[in-house]
């Protein structure tokens, strides 16, 4: 089994998403960020300028590995071809941290376009359990699992999102990427206590933070309704919601995802900029 202690070797400092449009400036002016997400399926080719730039900026920033593909929780069996190209990705570039999302996106030969919830239920959590045992034998190496935001909740569902994670992690020794703002997307979707959530989720797993934007819509019957969009600014509540975990938690590395109508680069850094300074405290009292 592996040590959910040691997933994930990361600066507990800001990082960002990785967009080629930002190469120069990352190269030229990076501060505060200290390390960078790439999707994995960008850099699954053979050469070109993406793999060019990603081997350079590897030689000065730790690199975490965020796939999106591999359908942790698809019913059928994982996809071979992708976790083989997945590892000739990991063995060269020898990321600091790897994580996949608590979701599935394809079935049979059908890939979709979405990141899709699962019920909690023991079936699903061995489902799940042998795949990542699968993934991290193949990969030679630890794994971050990461929480989904959610839209709905299934009427089949035995047991709470965080006890799911909590039990995924005692089987297969994986870690947990905590998405803060899937959280409250999921708290003000379901209508759910955010701060609860973090209170209950075995945070001492937890090798990643993320935080991204989201959209604001509203159901059928008026009520909000947020969307997980990755394309704008971090709202002020999931800051709150920051500091709470990590007064908690302690510092830990903290990503800035922006992957939709991606802004110029000052703007990105402004926001890498207020999450070191939310680290601050945490970062102070560990020292």
């Amino acid at each position: 089994m592996f040590d959910a202690s040691s997933s994930s070797q990361l600066p507990n400092a800001p990082g960002v998403g990785y967009k080629p449009q930002h190469f120069a400036d990352i190269l030229e002016s990076p501060a505060p960020v200290e390390w960078l997400e790439i999707h994995a399926e960008n850099y699954m080719g053979l050469g070109g300028r993406p793999l060019a730039q990603l081997r350079h900026l590897a030689e000065q920033f730790p690199i975490s590995v965020h796939g999106v593909g591999l359908s942790i929780g698809s019913e059928g069996a994982l996809d071979g071809d992708h976790l083989a190209r997945l590892k000739t990705l990991c063995d060269w570039l020898n990321p600091a941290s790897f994580s996949e999302h608590l979701a599935w996106s394809s079935h049979e030969n059908a890939f979709l376009n979405d990141l899709l919830p699962l019920p909690y239920t023991q079936e699903t959590l061995n489902r799940v359990a042998d795949h990542i045992d699968q993934v991290q034998e193949v990969l030679g190496r630890k794994m971050l699992l990461e929480n989904p935001s959610s839209y709905l909740a299934f009427a089949e569902s035995t047991m709470s999102e965080t006890d799911f994670l909590r039990a995924i992690t005692q089987r297969t020794g994986c870690g947990l990427l905590l998405d803060v703002n899937n959280v409250f997307v999921s708290a003000t979707n379901l209508k759910l206590d955010a701060r609860a959530y973090i209170d209950d989720f075995p945070l001492a797993q937890v090798g990643e933070i993320h935080l991204g934007g989201h959209d604001e819509e509203a159901d059928d019957h008026g009520a909000p309704l947020l969307i997980d969009s990755h394309g704008a600014e971090i709202a002020d509540p999931v800051w709150a919601l920051l500091d709470y975990t990590l007064e908690r938690s302690g510092p830990k590395p903290l990503l800035i995802e922006w992957d939709t109508d991606v802004p110029d680069w000052p703007v990105l850094a402004d926001e890498a900029k207020r999450g070191a300074r939310a680290l601050a405290p945490s970062l102070a009292l560990a020292s």
